[in-house]
């Protein structure tokens, strides 16, 4: 599992650290990551470190302290280091001396360096870069490697409203923080660097692909169809099939179960999926273990009673499109609800529901939007945020945008409603759930191969070719590594250096 921890709980861990280790200890540690770090991407552009030239960023404070450090590391080891120094009378006075005494130069612009090093801002910066920043950042022709986050970029939302640092790889110095996730593209590779924190249950977690396979249901020699989960699909309508298609063909590959299917498209839906069990009546329909309601059935009379039915029942509930409308119109019915429910809107739904869009803190709307439900929040993005009532709240980093494409959402409902009937929590089936979408959507995207590292070849793809790759996409993710294997930016995360060790 992967966590990450905001910025005021960043600085409560550092706090009983720095009261304790010789001052600038901590901060020479995170340096000594860093220049780690720009040398790899040295000898990665081009071919050695001794000889090259890095350029720093360095901005007020301690995380221009960092960057000036590192600099002064790299020196040492024969690297050409240039500053520039973007708050010249509040630049970090031991790290400037020390990177002059190297050998260090100070300079107006950044030039043309093999690598740029981003120290402008840290975690206590916010809101974007400003103007003289923006400008000598918009002049960089080279690879950045941002020291703790991209400067410009919101430490604990990700939000980016103004010219910010799009860096190549970011180095998070002893934790991740919600920025490493939720603004993915603007971090690049993110590296992680101990520097001794002893960190708490974190704000935010994501699902590695270990995890997954580690919670993924599999048939035990004493299952059966209905031991292993029963699901009920009410999605469709004579003007979307589509829909019922999509959303009952996702169940069927995402568990072992049965699947029940109530609703107008029992023929389209059997025409595709024979295994399922069909009927137009709900009270027909049989008994479930949980429900996925709202998929292209229309905001009709007829369909305001099928939610209503749906809703009465005393197992979890998922309610996705029209099922999230009808909610908006009547929220009663999903407040007073004792069962689990999951809601999974897109930014239009969430702010129908919510009354307001989810603003530049997504992770706050999400969590907002469960506890005044008492329903676990799905907030579809590039970014999906999950949020429990209480609190708890994952996030998974798509790595793509491939599933931006109609029918994808039926797919996502269809894969999390089959993994909450088999017993899982709402909000761990919601997030290993769109783990699993994400990765059908890439493998899709790459034609069904395991190698989705850039350049390896991409094309449009649609809702019914990510369902066709999603028993593929749980296959992998119950393997739980593979080497080809980039899901996205931020799933590339190294352990960094350990403290103490020579740079």
């Amino acid at each position: 599992m992967r966590c990450y921890y905001t910025s005021d709980e960043v600085r409560a861990a550092e706090a009983p650290l720095m009261s304790v280790l010789p001052e600038g200890a901590l901060m020479r540690r995170a340096a000594h990551g860093l220049a780690q770090v720009v040398a790899g991407e040295l000898r990665a552009v081009t071919g050695g470190v001794a000889g090259r030239t890095v350029t720093v960023l360095a901005g007020s404070g301690d995380n221009g302290g960092d960057a000036l450090w590192a600099g002064t590391m790299l020196r040492r080891r024969g690297v050409a280091v240039r500053a520039v120094l973007l708050a010249p009378e509040r630049a970090h006075s031991a790290g400037l001396a020390a990177l002059q005494r190297a050998g260090g130069r100070i300079v107006d612009e950044v030039g043309e360096p093999d690598v740029v090093v981003d120290g402008i801002v840290g975690i206590s910066g916010k809101g974007p870069l400003r103007p003289a920043a923006a400008a000598v950042v918009a002049s960089v022709r080279a690879p950045i490697v941002s020291a703790d986050l991209p400067s410009g970029v919101d430490p604990d939302t990700g939000a980016v409203d103004g010219p910010a640092v799009t860096a190549s790889v970011t180095v998070a110095f002893g934790a991740l923080k919600p920025v490493h996730v939720l603004a993915a593209a603007q971090c690049g590779r993110v590296e992680l660097v101990d520097i001794g924190l002893d960190l708490g249950e974190p704000g935010i977690e994501a699902f590695d692909p270990g995890d997954v396979g580690a919670v993924w249901p599999v048939p035990g020699p004493f299952d059966d169809k209905y031991s292993q989960g029963v699901v009920g699909i009410a999605a469709g309508s004579p003007g979307y099939p589509g829909a019922a298609v999509l959303c009952a063909g996702a169940a069927v590959a995402a568990t072992s179960g049965m699947v029940r299917y109530m609703g107008s498209c029992s023929n389209e839906v059997l025409a595709r999926w024979p295994e399922v069990v069909a009927t137009k009546e709900f009270e027909r329909a049989g008994r479930v273990q949980a429900w996925v309601v709202g998929p292209g059935i229309g905001t009709d009379p007829a369909a305001e009673r099928s939610v209503r039915a749906v809703l009465a029942a005393d197992v979890p509930v998922l309610l996705d499109a029209d099922a999230l409308t009808l909610a908006a119109q009547f929220p009663e019915l999903v407040r007073a609800r004792s069962a689990p429910t999951v809601l999974t809107p897109h930014a239009g739904e969430f702010a129908r529901l919510a009354g307001t869009a989810p603003g530049p803190d997504r992770v706050g709307g999400a969590r907002e939007l469960a506890r005044a439900w008492n329903a676990t929040v799905l907030l579809k993005g590039h970014a999906t945020v999950i949020a429990d009532p209480d609190g708890r709240t994952w996030v998974n980093d798509a790595g793509g945008s491939w599933a931006a494409t109609a029918g994808a959402g039926d797919v996502l409902s269809g894969v999390i409603g089959a993994l909450m009937s088999t017993g899982l929590p709402p909000g761990r089936a919601a997030a290993v759930g769109a783990r699993a979408h994400s990765l059908a959507a890439n493998l899709a995207a790459h034609g069904g191969g395991l190698d989705l590292t850039a350049g390896s070849g991409t094309a449009p793809v649609s809702a019914s070719a990510v369902l066709s790759q999603l028993s593929e996409a749980v296959r992998v993710l119950r393997v739980g590594s593979v080497p080809a294997l980039q899901i996205g930016p931020t799933q590339q995360v190294a352990a960094g250096a350990v403290a103490g060790s020579k740079p």
